[in-house]
C-alpha cells in the first residue's frame, strides 16, 4: 500500500516527511539487510539532502548495508565534492557521522560494471509501440543491484520530454542501465514526438520502463517526490516504483503544467545553473515548445553554459540539430548514430516536415550561450549573444506575445487548447 501525502495548496514540513520515511521503514523488514538507494544527480530538482540525512538517521544502525548509486544516464560521473554537496554533507563529515554511507557513479558504457537481465522481444516491443518498434531490446544494468537485498528509488517527479512523467522506474531505465535500452527509450519517445509526449502519465515509454523493471526480481521501492522550486516537497509517497509514481504523477500534473489561452512569438527561456550543458539545458526547450506559435521563436538563455554535451558533444556536431523528418526519410545516412543522439537533435530542434529536401521547422531554436556563432551554425541553430540581452527588457510583455521564464526546464507550458498533446 503506499504511503504518504501530498497537497498543492502547501508543502510538507520536515517533520512531516520524516514522519513518512519512518512509517516506510517501518512498514517493511530491514534489519541486517543490504540496502541500495538510487538518486539523481545535480540536474534534478530535489532536497536530496533532506532525504538522505532522514534515511540515513532512521535505519544506518538496523542494516549491514547501506548504499548509493547515482542515475547518471549517460551524464558524467561526479566528482565527491559534487556527491557529498548533492547529499548535504562535508567530506569530514562522510568520513565521520555517516561513515556507513557509500557512494556510486553509474557507468553506462563500462561493460564490466553492466550485467543482462533479459530481452524484451521482438513482439513484446511491437505491441508496447504499436509498431513504431520492430526489434528485440536487450536490457542491461548495472550489476551493483545483484549485491543487495533491496533497492530503493529516491527522486522527483516532473513532466518529461521522453517518458511522459519523470521518477519512478525511469531511475533504473535508462538511470542506471546500458546502452542499448537508454537508445531504444529516448527513439520511442522521438518518434512519438516530445510534443505529444510530455505530461503525459501511461505512455508506451513509460511501458517499456515497468517492462524492464519486472526483470529485476529483488525487493523495490520508492520515495517519489513532487518538488516545487529547489527544495520545497508538496507531496512524498512510498510504495512500489509503479504506485509511488503514480501518485507522484498526479500531483505532479497540478503543479508542474501551467496552461496558456495563447501561444507566444517569443520566449526568453532562462536556463538554471543546474544545467551546466546543452545536453540537459535543452529541458529549456522542451518545456517551452507547446506554447511557442508558428514560426516562432524559442531562445535559450544560458550564459553559463560552454558545451552542447560534455558525453555526446562529437557526435551532434557531426549530425545537427533536426526534425523527425530530416532523419526518418533519409536514415540510410543515420544507420551509425545510436538512437538516443537522434532523439535529442529532434527534441531540440522541434516538430517540422522534410519535404524535397528541404527542411522547414516549425519554429525557430537560438542559443544564448557560450557556444560560437560558428558552432551554432554548423549544428543548425540559431545565435544571440547574451551579454547583449537585458532580462528586464523581456519581463511583462505578454500582451505583445513575448514570454520570459526565469528558472525554465521543470515547469511544462501547454496551451488550454493544446494541438499537440496526445
Amino acid at each position: 500500500m503506499t504511503k504518504g501525502q501530498g497537497f498543492t495548496n502547501r508543502y510538507l514540513s520536515d517533520e512531516e516527511i520524516f514522519d513518512i520515511c519512518q512509517k516506510a521503514f517501518s512498514s517493511i523488514d530491514i534489519e541486517n539487510k543490504k540496502l541500495l538507494f538510487v538518486i539523481p544527480d545535480h540536474t534534478r530538482s530535489a532536497p536530496i539532502d533532506k532525504m538522505f540525512k532522514a534515511i540515513y538517521e532512521l535505519i544506518s544502525h538496523k542494516v549491514r548495508k547501506l548504499d548509493f548509486i547515482i542515475a547518471l544516464g549517460t551524464h558524467p560521473p561526479m566528482s565527491d565534492e559534487a556527491i557529498n554537496q548533492r547529499v548535504g554533507i562535508s567530506s569530514d563529515e562522510r568520513k565521520s557521522i555517516y561513515e556507513k554511507a557509500r557512494f556510486f557513479n553509474h557507468h553506462w558504457k563500462k561493460t564490466g560494471q553492466l550485467i543482462k537481465i533479459g530481452t524484451i522481444t521482438t513482439n513484446e516491443v511491437k505491441e508496447i509501440t504499436n509498431g513504431l518498434i520492430n526489434e528485440p531490446v536487450d536490457i542491461t544494468i548495472n550489476k551493483i543491484v545483484y549485491d543487495y537485498d533491496k533497492i530503493f528509488i529516491v527522486g522527483p517527479t516532473f513532466p518529461h520530454e521522453v517518458v511522459g512523467f519523470s521518477g519512478g522506474n525511469k531511475y533504473l531505465f535508462p538511470g542506471i542501465s546500458g546502452p542499448e535500452i537508454i537508445d531504444m527509450f529516448h527513439w520511442l519517445g522521438a518518434l512519438i514526438t516530445s510534443s505529444k509526449i510530455i505530461g503525459n502519465a501511461y505512455t508506451p515509454v513509460r511501458a517499456i520502463v515497468d517492462k524492464a523493471a519486472k526483470l529485476l526480481k529483488m525487493d523495490k521501492y520508492c520515495f517519489s517526490m513532487v518538488v516545487k522550486g529547489s527544495d520545497n516537497i508538496s507531496g512524498l509517497y512510498f510504495g512500489s516504483p509503479e504506485d509511488a509514481w503514480e501518485k507522484a504523477s498526479k500531483l505532479s500534473d497540478k503543479l508542474h503544467i501551467i496552461y496558456k489561452d495563447k501561444p507566444y512569438k517569443r520566449i526568453l527561456s532562462q536556463a538554471p545553473l543546474m544545467y551546466d550543458d546543452l545536453w540537459v539545458g535543452a529541458k529549456c526547450m522542451y518545456k517551452m515548445e507547446p506554447v511557442v506559435t508558428d514560426d516562432g521563436e524559442l531562445i535559450i538563455y544560458a550564459p553559463h553554459i560552454k558545451e552542447i554535451s560534455v558525453t555526446h558533444g562529437d557526435w551532434i556536431k557531426k549530425i545537427g540539430y533536426h526534425t523527425l523528418p530530416y532523419f526518418l526519410k533519409q536514415m540510410d545516412k543515420f544507420q551509425e548514430v545510436p538512437g538516443g543522439i537522434m532523439a535529442h537533435s529532434t527534441h531540440v530542434r522541434g516538430l517540422g516536415t522534410f519535404e524535397n529536401g528541404i527542411e522547414k521547422a516549425r519554429i525557430r531554436v537560438t542559443l544564448a550561450t557560450q557556444i560560437s556563432e560558428k558552432i551554432c551554425k554548423q549544428v543548425n541553430l540559431g545565435y544571440m549573444n547574451p551579454d547583449e540581452i537585458n532580462v528586464e527588457e523581456w519581463k511583462n510583455r505578454e500582451d505583445e506575445g513575448i514570454l520570459y521564464v526565469p528558472k525554465a526546464g521543470e515547469m511544462l507550458y501547454r496551451l488550454k487548447d493544446d494541438p499537440f498533446k496526445l
